[in-house]
């Protein structure tokens, strides 16, 4: 250890040569040692002058599980303090003066569970926090400043049945002693959380909000919790299937208090007729389309279409259409099919007298379409008794297979 900072080291009975703690707290230290043991698995610096974390402050402590900050004057936190920490299962800042903290650091330690914040001066929680809490079960953001809780941390804490992958684990979340704004996001978290079998525990369930931040706080209420509602989506068809070429108008309508937004997303193609027009028209998906016309006609009702023109195989596939708000997501899917061309269509009769035009050795001027229509020797016999047929009656083959049919009649 640095000669003049003064920690105390405890190793462990049972095992030979690691170091399980090292508590620090002395007045004297400003900055993080850089000789704590390496293979140290506890580490607390408590109550001491610190005030910045820097850049890789702990590189060296790769076996590092348990690391307490607590109570120091820490103010800033290096988005890279925690490189190399993939062993962390612990980390807890309780007491100090944070601002803001580096949600993208938790990158760095992929085993992290616990989380402590609380006592701090947080008074935001950005949306992109969400993307880095997947692993936390136990987060502590108690006694900070916080107004609004974004409402990608609900669809993390509380997801649609599907969206989830194995099983959901149990949360433990502490959000009391913010000035919480009475809104959607805090009416979920509060109604869900009291539900039958929630993955989510509150240390304190009985959380406080304002309508403004000059209002007092209250409590609260059913009548409050009532207003939220998530989205419903409404597709106008789920199926639907139009030629090559043509134009077609996809819609759907979404209900929900606040008024949800929605998104057209493009989520896959069908390639079972025509993979190879596919494959030289590849695009990424899933793809966000953007909308021909959104509108709310009122508030709680929004609808959205989108406009494809000149259809080709490559527009056939899945589209869904999801529903935003504050309360949640929820999404319809709609399958459109594109039809080709079958078969050619019969020549007009233009084209028949255009091709009997046609050189001498592909015409036969009295050989008929059907075999039932070719004279028998017999007829040829009575044919060579009959006068010649006139020169108007030569140009019309019909007309012998006509004669032909009422001769056999006698």
């Amino acid at each position: 250890m640095d000669r003049w900072i003064k920690c105390e080291i405890f190793s462990s009975s049972h095992r030979i040569f690691v170091v399980e703690l090292v508590q620090c707290s002395d007045p004297g230290i400003t900055a993080v040692p850089i000789s704590v043991p390496a293979d140290t698995v506890k580490l607390r610096l408590e109550k001491t002058p610190i005030s910045k974390v820097s850049r890789a402050a702990f590189y060296n402590l790769s076996e590092l599980r348990f690391l307490w900050l607590t109570y120091n004057s820490i103010t800033l936190i290096h988005p890279s303090s925690f490189v190399n920490l993939k062993a962390l299962r612990e980390l807890r800042l309780d007491g100090n003066l944070l601002t803001s903290f580096p949600w993208e650091g938790l990158r760095d330690m992929p085993r992290l569970q616990t989380l402590g914040l609380h006592n701090n001066r947080l008074s935001s929680l950005p949306a992109h926090a969400a993307l880095f809490l997947p692993n936390i079960t136990y987060l502590d953001l108690s006694s900070n400043r916080l107004t609004i809780l974004p409402a990608e941390l609900l669809d993390l804490w509380f997801p649609l049945p599907g969206q989830s992958e194995g099983q959901v684990e149990r949360r433990i979340l502490g959000l009391h002693d913010n000035p919480w704004l009475c809104d959607c996001q805090i009416s979920m978290l509060m109604s869900l959380s009291m539900t039958l079998g929630s993955t989510v525990v509150l240390m304190d369930q009985l959380l406080m909000c304002s309508k403004s931040l000059s209002q007092s706080e209250l409590l609260q209420t059913q009548a409050e919790l009532s207003r939220c509602m998530r989205p419903s989506v409404q597709p106008a068809a789920t199926r639907v299937i139009s030629p090559m070429g043509s134009n077609v108008i996809l819609r759907c309508d979404a209900t929900g208090y606040p008024t949800p937004t929605l998104t057209w997303i493009k989520t896959s193609t069908y390639t079972n007729c025509c993979q190879q027009d596919n494959l030289d028209n590849s695009e990424q998906l899933p793809r966000i389309l953007e909308s021909f016309m959104q509108e709310s006609p009122r508030v709680g009702v929004r609808w959205s279409i989108i406009s494809l023109n000149g259809l080709s195989y490559k527009d056939a596939g899945e589209y869904r259409c999801q529903a935003r708000n504050m309360a949640g997501i929820s999404e319809a899917l709609i399958k459109l099919k594109v039809m080709g061309i079958t078969k050619l269509p019969h020549l007009p009769k233009k084209s028949r007298k255009i091709s009997s035009k046609s050189p001498s050795k592909y015409r036969k001027p009295y050989q008929m379409s059907a075999i039932t229509n070719v004279p028998s020797v017999k007829d040829n016999q009575i044919l060579s008794s009959i006068t010649p047929f006139s020169s108007n009656q030569a140009k019309k083959p019909q007309s012998l297979v006509t004669f032909l049919e009422h001769v056999r009649k006698y």
